[in-house]
């Protein structure tokens, strides 16, 4: 049995831009999605991305970004939406 393979964070950024291309401009999805994809293109490691995840604003895009965040970033890597 192998291991679960963990998303590094241009993977997680990679997926999250799908996810922000297929929102409506201006939602919060799409907010949300945006601000995942982005910080994980510019961050070292899931860490680091988490942490500043955790400072983004409004405090509803910052709550969706985490929530989208841990799911993309869980074990199996293949949570969408």
């Amino acid at each position: 049995m192998t291991a679960p393979h963990e998303r590094d964070n241009l993977d997680l950024a990679a997926t999250a831009q799908e996810i922000a291309d297929g929102a409506r401009a201006g939602s919060l999805d799409h907010a949300a999605a945006a601000s995942v994809a982005i910080t994980c293109a510019t961050t070292r490691d899931l860490s680091h991305a988490r942490t500043v995840l955790a400072g983004v604003t409004p405090d509803e895009v910052r709550r969706a970004a985490l929530e989208l965040f841990e799911r993309l970033s869980a074990p199996d890597g293949r949570a969408r939406g």
